[in-house]
Protein backbone atom coordinates (compact mmCIF):
# COMPACT_ATOMS: atom_id res chain seq x y z
CA UNK A 1 0.00 0.00 0.00
CA UNK A 2 0.73 3.81 -0.89
CA UNK A 3 -1.16 6.14 1.41
CA UNK A 4 -1.26 9.30 1.50
CA UNK A 5 -3.31 11.29 3.89
CA UNK A 6 -5.44 14.85 2.79
CA UNK A 7 -6.96 16.93 5.21
CA UNK A 8 -8.86 19.16 3.15
CA UNK A 9 -11.84 18.94 0.45
CA UNK A 10 -10.04 19.76 -3.15
CA UNK A 11 -10.44 17.66 -6.01
CA UNK A 12 -12.87 14.46 -3.68
CA UNK A 13 -15.21 12.90 -6.03
CA UNK A 14 -18.34 13.08 -3.89
CA UNK A 15 -20.05 11.06 -5.93
CA UNK A 16 -17.60 7.86 -4.75
CA UNK A 17 -18.03 9.45 -1.42
CA UNK A 18 -22.09 8.84 -1.35
CA UNK A 19 -21.10 5.48 -3.26
CA UNK A 20 -18.72 4.15 -0.37
CA UNK A 21 -20.96 4.93 1.98
CA UNK A 22 -24.01 3.06 0.65
CA UNK A 23 -21.05 0.18 0.17
CA UNK A 24 -20.65 0.13 3.60
CA UNK A 25 -24.03 -0.18 4.51
CA UNK A 26 -23.71 3.68 6.43
CA UNK A 27 -26.26 6.39 5.63
CA UNK A 28 -25.60 8.24 2.37
CA UNK A 29 -26.92 10.93 0.54
CA UNK A 30 -26.77 12.84 -3.13
CA UNK A 31 -22.98 14.01 -3.69
CA UNK A 32 -23.94 17.42 -3.13
CA UNK A 33 -25.29 16.65 0.46
CA UNK A 34 -21.82 15.07 1.89
CA UNK A 35 -19.43 17.55 -0.43
CA UNK A 36 -21.79 20.60 2.06
CA UNK A 37 -21.29 18.24 5.07
CA UNK A 38 -17.28 17.50 4.98
CA UNK A 39 -16.75 21.50 3.42
CA UNK A 40 -19.08 22.36 6.68
CA UNK A 41 -16.67 20.30 8.70
CA UNK A 42 -13.78 20.98 11.29
CA UNK A 43 -11.89 18.58 10.63
CA UNK A 44 -11.81 16.59 7.64
CA UNK A 45 -9.54 13.37 6.97
CA UNK A 46 -9.52 11.17 3.32
CA UNK A 47 -7.14 8.66 2.82
CA UNK A 48 -5.88 7.34 -0.50
CA UNK A 49 -4.25 4.11 -1.82
CA UNK A 50 -1.82 4.88 -4.97
CA UNK A 51 -4.51 7.77 -5.61
CA UNK A 52 -7.60 5.81 -4.98
CA UNK A 53 -10.16 6.98 -1.91
CA UNK A 54 -9.90 4.27 0.14
CA UNK A 55 -11.38 5.45 3.45
CA UNK A 56 -12.75 8.95 5.13
CA UNK A 57 -14.20 10.47 8.13
CA UNK A 58 -14.95 14.20 9.39
CA UNK A 59 -15.74 15.43 12.65
CA UNK A 60 -17.76 19.11 13.63
CA UNK A 61 -16.36 21.03 16.39
CA UNK A 62 -16.47 23.90 18.18
CA UNK A 63 -12.26 23.72 18.44
CA UNK A 64 -12.03 23.84 22.02
CA UNK A 65 -13.40 21.06 23.68
CA UNK A 66 -16.39 19.59 22.05
CA UNK A 67 -16.31 17.49 18.55
CA UNK A 68 -18.49 14.41 17.11
CA UNK A 69 -17.24 12.23 14.57
CA UNK A 70 -19.25 11.28 11.69
CA UNK A 71 -18.70 9.57 8.53
CA UNK A 72 -15.78 7.36 8.88
CA UNK A 73 -16.36 4.13 6.19
CA UNK A 74 -13.39 2.88 4.59
CA UNK A 75 -13.72 0.55 1.89
CA UNK A 76 -14.73 -3.27 2.50
CA UNK A 77 -11.02 -4.59 1.06
CA UNK A 78 -9.32 -2.59 2.95
CA UNK A 79 -11.25 -2.76 6.28
CA UNK A 80 -9.09 -4.57 8.95
CA UNK A 81 -5.89 -3.34 7.49
CA UNK A 82 -5.52 -0.05 10.02
CA UNK A 83 -7.28 2.29 7.42
CA UNK A 84 -10.01 3.12 10.31
CA UNK A 85 -7.61 3.87 13.06
CA UNK A 86 -5.72 6.25 10.93
CA UNK A 87 -8.63 8.31 9.96
CA UNK A 88 -9.81 8.19 13.91
CA UNK A 89 -6.50 8.67 15.02
CA UNK A 90 -5.96 11.92 12.18
CA UNK A 91 -9.11 13.18 13.14
CA UNK A 92 -8.27 13.28 17.87
CA UNK A 93 -4.85 14.58 16.51
CA UNK A 94 -6.70 17.68 14.96
CA UNK A 95 -8.65 18.45 18.28
CA UNK A 96 -6.50 17.73 21.09
CA UNK A 97 -8.53 19.03 23.99
CA UNK A 98 -12.00 18.03 22.96
CA UNK A 99 -14.22 15.51 24.28
CA UNK A 100 -15.91 13.55 21.29
CA UNK A 101 -19.21 11.40 20.60
CA UNK A 102 -20.29 9.68 18.04
CA UNK A 103 -22.61 7.07 17.11
CA UNK A 104 -21.43 4.15 15.59
CA UNK A 105 -23.22 1.73 13.06
CA UNK A 106 -24.32 -1.39 15.19
CA UNK A 107 -21.87 -4.17 14.84
CA UNK A 108 -18.80 -1.71 14.57
CA UNK A 109 -18.99 -0.54 18.60
CA UNK A 110 -15.95 -2.70 19.21
CA UNK A 111 -13.55 -0.98 16.34
CA UNK A 112 -14.87 2.16 18.65
CA UNK A 113 -13.66 0.76 21.99
CA UNK A 114 -10.46 -0.57 20.85
CA UNK A 115 -9.86 3.53 20.68
CA UNK A 116 -10.67 3.91 23.80
CA UNK A 117 -13.94 5.15 22.98
CA UNK A 118 -16.44 4.27 25.99
CA UNK A 119 -20.33 3.56 25.63
CA UNK A 120 -22.38 6.35 26.59
CA UNK A 121 -25.53 5.70 29.63
CA UNK A 122 -26.77 9.00 28.93
CA UNK A 123 -27.29 9.52 24.85
CA UNK A 124 -29.80 10.58 23.72
CA UNK A 125 -30.86 11.12 19.91
CA UNK A 126 -33.76 13.00 18.02
CA UNK A 127 -33.94 11.56 14.23
CA UNK A 128 -35.52 12.92 11.39
CA UNK A 129 -36.71 8.94 10.53
CA UNK A 130 -36.98 7.38 13.71
CA UNK A 131 -38.51 4.60 12.57
CA UNK A 132 -35.88 3.23 10.44
CA UNK A 133 -33.43 4.50 12.54
CA UNK A 134 -34.77 1.57 15.01
CA UNK A 135 -35.38 -0.52 12.98
CA UNK A 136 -31.43 -0.38 12.15
CA UNK A 137 -31.21 -0.69 16.14
CA UNK A 138 -29.73 2.66 16.22
CA UNK A 139 -32.16 3.49 18.95
CA UNK A 140 -34.20 1.55 21.21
Amino acid sequence: MNIEIKNNCLNIDWSYVSETLKKVGMAYYDAKIHKKAFENSHTVVFVFDNGILIGFGRAISDGVYQAAIYDVAVLPEYQGKGIGKIIVNNILKHLPNCNFILYASPGKEVFYEKLNFKKMKTGMALFQNAEIMQKKDFIE
